[in-house]
């Protein structure tokens, strides 16, 4: 079960503090009361509280004063003023301090509701944003490998106990899974880390071309040869050679590998004499080897080479549970970039992105939330700074209400709308179009109900 949200009312007014616990109260939150800002600070410093609600006038130490002191003490605490004065210049104040909302007096049951669901949502924000950055720091280190489930844990222990050896690794994945990343984080925790990692996309380099970037050439060696230039392999000598998309090499480039991972030594193009090397291979691909061996579209031999150690990288389908890590890392990195601020995303949205199949794996996520982080109209991503593909996924087939005879109309209404938003997760727009009614609407009948639970209680 969830902790029971815990709210501070402070207000010098005891008949005011005693309607506004009752409401609460009501509602099934924690409330506490202090008389005046003093108290409701004393109360702070003793015990967490989600929620202040405070008074703006009070004497000694006002709602602006309690508010500064409760963001400098506990910055996670969210807060909400209340006044009777309100004025342009009383909101501006209360926005910079940290103020949530304020709400004016005469106080109403719903505006005191809506403003603290609306406040707590925010504070579980800011919680769990807290909660997942801290995780990602002790789990970042000096690598840049995010994961806690199961399946990157097994990847992880493995590359760890390989970047020890000598051995050629063969990391297989779809594409997107961080490939790059593993061989990165395998290069750095072994004994060459102080030693060149030098990286070769071998789908990007065309092929006429891939030969003499990997081995080099002699001056004169080709027309345009006009000096020596030494190749990758020369380059990465005493370190680590990543070879991405290792299935693109030609049939001619795969046979002077394999003499370099059997012998350790090749030649230049153009070149008489043979260059000896020590240089640790990883290699990477997105395709099945075994397949393109029996095809004999990849050399055997040159596989069982390459394949001394394979790790196979999960697709982010397969290990869920660490988007939330994910898009919390993502934040950071481009809000930081943009030079914007963001508490986090909202329920709906996460929701949206734990069901989504991501074919693009965690670089699709990465492209996903950068956009959204430049497109979010608030502090908060929504379902509405999501790509359409993910954010309207389709729900699957429709589910069957069955009510018995004789329930209210209002009951009746309120479970269609309940149902609808679970289909659209919470998208109260989205439900609004399904039901061809104004989201408005939605709105009112959801708080006539809370309203009618709470005239029964």
């Amino acid at each position: 079960m969830d902790e029971p949200k815990c709210i501070l009312v402070a207000d010098n007014d005891k008949s005011i503090r005693d309607s506004i616990s009752k409401v609460l109260r009501k509602e099934s939150y924690e409330v506490l009361l202090a008389e005046d800002g003093a108290v409701a600070l004393e109360i702070l410093r003793r015990q967490p509280v989600h929620l202040l609600l405070a008074d703006l006038r009070m004497p000694g130490l006002d709602g602006v004063q309690l508010l500064k002191a409760t963001k400098a003490m506990k910055p996670e605490t969210e807060a909400i003023l209340m006044t009777a004065h309100a004025t342009v210049e009383t909101a501006v104040a209360a926005m910079k301090e940290g103020a949530y909302d304020y709400i004016l007096k005469p106080l109403k049951r719903q505006e005191i509701l809506v403003a603290v669901s609306h406040a707590l949502e925010r504070q579980i924000l800011r919680t769990e944003n807290r909660h997942l950055k801290e995780q990602l720091e002790a789990m970042q280190g000096s690598s840049k490998i995010i994961g806690k489930s199961a399946a990157m844990h097994q990847v992880l222990e493995m590359a760890q106990q390989v970047a020890q050896s000598a051995a050629t690794v063969l990391i297989q994945g779809e594409t997107g899974t961080g490939k790059e990343i593993i061989a990165q984080a395998i290069h750095y925790a072994g004994p060459r880390k102080d030693k060149p990692l030098i990286k070769v996309n071998c789908a990007a380099i065309p092929e006429t071309l891939l030969e003499s970037e990997l081995f080099g050439y002699e001056r004169g060696a080709f027309t345009g040869a006009m000096t020596r230039k030494p190749g990758r392999f020369e380059l990465a000598d005493g370190g680590t050679l990543f070879l991405d998309e290792i299935s693109e090499l030609s049939p001619q480039v795969q046979v002077k590998l394999l003499r370099v991972l059997q012998e350790g030594e090749f030649e230049r193009l153009g070149a008489t004499k043979t260059t000896q090397v020590d240089v640790r291979i990883i290699a990477a691909t997105n395709t099945d080897l075994t397949l393109a061996v029996t095809e004999k579209c990849f050399r055997a031999d040159l596989f069982y080479r390459l394949n001394v150690i394979q790790l196979s990288l999960p697709s982010l389908r397969e290990r869920r549970e660490d988007i939330p890590l994910l898009v919390q890392h993502f934040l950071q990195v481009y809000c930081e970039k943009n030079q914007t601020q963001l508490i986090g995303i909202s329920n709906a949205a996460m929701e949206c992105l734990m069901e989504y199949q991501w074919p693009g794996n965690v670089r699709e996520l990465e492209n996903v939330i950068e956009g959204a982080v430049v497109l979010a109209k608030g502090e908060i991503i929504g379902l509405e700074d999501l790509p359409r593909k993910i954010a309207h996924q389709d729900p699957g087939p429709a589910r069957n209400l069955v009510i018995p005879i004789g329930t209210p109309l209002a009951e009746i209404e309120r479970q269609v709308i309940e149902e609808t938003l679970k289909q659209s997760r919470g998208d109260k727009e989205l439900a609004a179009k399904l039901l061809n009614i104004s989201s408005r609407t939605i709105y009112r009948k959801l708080d006539s109900k809370k309203l009618g639970s709470q005239k029964d209680g």
